[in-house]
């Protein structure tokens, strides 16, 4: 609409101009569109795109998962991990020069004694393998790095809840590894000395987690440095329950590495350069199947860390099949040379929704007291020592935080009950 002319010839013809000026400006700003603003936390397209490309490596298969993920299967040796600056002189290793042996007679016995676990396996394997000479890698999308806000902090462990209200009883002293306000632990832990790596089984559950920033985990870490001083150094190896990550409820096998206290390096699974993988089989991210039923059939997952005293590789291997991959020790500091702590069981993360204690379930949801077919647990543990061979714990300490919330119990040397429902009525 044009503004109209009228020649002033006096003051109220200038009036006159100046009120029809106005009249149109008022129309416009009512017609007019706003512009657009952009959201609060909303990232640009461009660089979401730039850093999908720096993760997702192109594939020579691609396999749609029913759960909604894709996996990619890369070929081996283009693997974002070998981008990492440290690991340009690297050497892939296909698999390890030692692995640990039995190293007494009654762990020798103890470890005949475990048989097969029911056999659980991933999702993806539904609609197909990838072919030899490649990796499994569950795919990135840009609505992943959406729901964590930054791509900077993406992989990251970036939750900072508020820090909780002080609770009675008080928390029990905890091994060095647990230090971050609003996480939740009940585990069992081996510290002071010098480990090579651990093995463990682990009964697979799929927990209630409560809020959406929230999530349940069962684990193993393996650790050296400190938390206070800023570098610890941690391996960290299970299967969690994680909304805010993966976007959904399922129970997915997962890794994590640091070097700095969860600061600026490591990352879950394949999500920044670290972990080699070397297998086909499993996708580190991907979701597992099925889980443990109360009181029914219960579904394992056995898993092994170990430190390969040639190369001082840190390597993983899922279940009875070959060695999923390692950790290069060139990504370390502490832990290129040994580990002085090992943790198993729980964790939570308790934002305290409107003032109460979170109903996010660890393990199972029942609390350690429940036992067998009822309470999630860690069996058939066994810790490699410096000859480089597994042994059996004899002195496994325990840390709890909160026990009317989530419990631990040990009914024998190599083994334990751990979990609980969060808020009840002795947990407000």
């Amino acid at each position: 609409m044009a503004f109209q002319y009228v020649r002033a010839h006096s003051n109220s013809g200038s009036s006159f101009l100046l009120i029809c000026i106005m009249i149109n400006l008022l129309f416009l700003s009512r017609t007019v569109a706003p512009i657009a603003t952009k959201p609060r936390h909303s990232l640009p397209f461009s660089r979401i795109d730039d850093h999908l490309r720096t993760l997702n490596k192109p594939a020579v298969k691609t396999i749609h998962s029913p759960d909604g993920d894709i996996i990619d299967c890369v070929p081996i040796h283009q693997q974002i991990a070998l981008d990492h600056p440290k690991l340009r002189n690297h050497k892939l290793q296909m698999h390890p020069q030692t692995q640990p042996s039995y190293g007494t007679a009654e762990s020798v016995n103890r470890f005949t004694k475990m048989g097969r676990s029911n056999e659980i396996r991933q999702l993806w394997h539904e609609n197909g393998r990838c072919p030899s000479a490649t990796v499994a890698v569950r795919r990135i999308t840009a609505e992943d790095i959406r729901r964590v806000g930054s791509v900077e902090r993406f992989g990251r462990k970036f939750h900072q809840p508020p820090k909780p209200k002080p609770r009675s009883p008080k928390p029990k002293p905890r091994s060095r590894i647990v230090s971050r306000p609003g996480h939740e632990y009940a585990t069992a832990y081996l510290d002071n000395n010098e480990y090579y790596g651990t093995r463990a089984t682990i009964n697979v559950w799929n927990p209630h987690v409560q809020g959406p920033l929230e999530f349940s985990v069962a684990q193993i870490w393996l650790a050296a440095g400190s938390f206070d001083n800023g570098d610890l150094n941690t391996i960290e190896v299970g299967w969690m329950v994680h909304p805010k990550y993966y976007g959904d409820n399922n129970t997915r096998l997962f890794t994590f590495w640091t070097d700095d206290a969860y600061q600026f390096t490591g990352c879950y699974n394949h999500d920044c350069l670290g972990f080699v993988q070397v297998s086909s089989e499993v996708a580190l991210g991907a979701s597992i199947s099925p889980v443990s039923s109360d009181g029914g059939v219960q579904y394992e997952i056995q898993l092994m860390i170990w430190k390969d005293s040639v190369t001082r590789n840190w390597w993983l291997k899922f279940g009875n099949d070959a060695p999923m991959g390692y950790w290069p020790a060139e990504i370390f500091s502490h832990l290129s040379t040994a580990a002085t702590s090992i943790q198993w069981g729980g964790e939570i993360l308790n934002f305290e929704i409107s003032g109460q204690h979170t109903q996010t379930q660890m393990g199972s949801g029942n609390f350690a007291q429940a036992g067998s077919s009822h309470a999630s647990y860690f069996k058939n543990i066994f810790y490699v020592n410096a000859a480089n061979q597994l042994v059996f714990p004899t002195n496994l300490q325990t840390s709890v935080a909160f026990p009317n919330c989530y419990s631990i119990q040990v009914p024998n040397a190599n083994s334990f009950y751990f979990g609980g429902p969060g808020r009840n009525s002795n947990c407000p």
